[in-house]
C-alpha cells in the first residue's frame, strides 16, 4: 500500500536522515511529519517504535516523513540546547516539503499546502514549539506530549528521566529566559487544529500537562480535541492504541482532506 525510502534533508548545515512512506497512487497526498520521542541515541534505529504509526497513516493515504532528528544516527549532531535544534530540524523539513512538494523528484506526490504534524513525548514537545512558529501547519496530533513549559520539562528530565545526569545546565536558566523560550506562553500564535491524547496511567509524562494544554487552547478558542485513555501507559497498547490511530486518521481527514 506504500513505498518506504531512506531519505536525507539539509538542516542548518547538518544532514538529517529519516524515512518516507509514499502511498500507492497518483497523489498528491497530504503530508504528515511524524516526530519520535526520546530514545537513547546509542541504541536508536531509523525504524524506531513510532514506525507503526507512520505506516498506519501511509495506509490511510498520507505521505509520511519520519526524521531521525540531529544526534540520532546516522543524522549529524549539532547545537541543541533546550532541544530547540530538534524543532529547527522539523521547521527545515517543512520548508523542504513546501519548496519541493509537487515538483519532479522524491516529493512529487506531496501536497505542499496540506501539512500536518504528529509527535509523541519529546516529539510532542517539539511539535508544540513548531506550531507556535509555523502558521502553515494545518493539523497537529500530540501523543503523551511533553509540556510547552520548558522549566517543567527540564525538571522532569533532571529528577525523573536521568537521575540528575541531564538537564542541570538548563535548569540554571533565569525564569524570565525560560518564559521567553517556552511555547506554552505563545499559544495565541497557534493556527493548527490540535488533537491531544494521553494515557491516564502514564508515569513518564504527567497526564496533567496535556489537560492543562487542552484548557489553555480552549480558553483561546483554538480548534482542539482532547482524549484521555484509562489504564494506558506512556506508549499505548491493545485496543486503545488502535482507537488512538483511528482517531488520528479521522482528525487528519477532517483538517487535511476536509472530510
Amino acid at each position: 500500500s506504500f513505498t518506504r525510502s531512506l531519505v536525507t534533508f539539509p538542516s542548518d548545515g547538518l544532514t538529517i536522515y529519516g524515512f518516507m512512506n509514499v502511498p500507492q497512487g497518483p497523489g498528491p497526498f497530504p503530508v504528515v511529519v511524524v516526530v519520535h520521542g526520546y530514545v537513547n541515541p546509542v541504541g536508536y534505529q531509523t525504524l524506531t517504535y513510532t514506525t507503526r504509526y507512520a505506516d498506519a497513516l501511509a495506509r490511510a493515504g498520507y505521505l509520511v516523513i519520519h526524521p531521525n532528528l540531529r544526534g540520532y544516527p546516522p543524522s549529524d549532531d549539532g547545537d541543541n540546547r533546550f532541544r530547540v535544534g530538534f524543532a529547527v530540524d522539523v521547521l527545515n523539513l517543512l520548508a523542504v516539503v513546501r519548496r519541493q512538494g509537487g515538483q519532479p523528484g522524491p516529493l512529487e506526490k506531496a501536497d505542499p499546502q496540506r501539512i500536518g504534524l504528529w509527535g509523541h513525548s519529546m516529539g510532542g514537545g517539539i511539535t508544540i514549539r513548531t506550531i507556535t512558529i509555523d502558521a502553515g501547519v494545518r493539523a497537529a496530533v500530540l501523543y503523551g506530549a511533553m509540556s510547552g513549559d520548558e522549566r517543567l520539562n527540564f525538571e522532569r528530565i533532571y529528577t525523573v528521566f536521568s537521575n540528575g545526569a541531564r538537564g542541570g545546565e538548563e535548569l540554571n536558566t533565569p525564569a524570565e529566559d525560560f518564559a521567553r523560550i517556552s511555547p506554552i506562553f505563545f499559544l495565541d500564535r497557534v493556527q493548527a487544529a490540535v488533537s491531544i491524547h494521553h494515557g491516564e496511567a502514564d508515569t513518564e509524562v504527567p497526564p496533567e500537562w496535556s489537560l492543562d494544554l487542552c484548557g489553555r487552547l480552549r480558553e483561546l478558542n483554538k480548534a482542539v480535541e482532547c482524549f484521555s485513555y484509562p489504564g494506558q501507559p506512556h506508549t499505548f497498547n491493545g485496543d486503545s492504541d488502535q482507537v488512538f490511530i483511528q482517531r488520528s486518521i479521522d482528525f487528519y481527514n477532517r483538517y487535511l482532506r476536509g472530510e
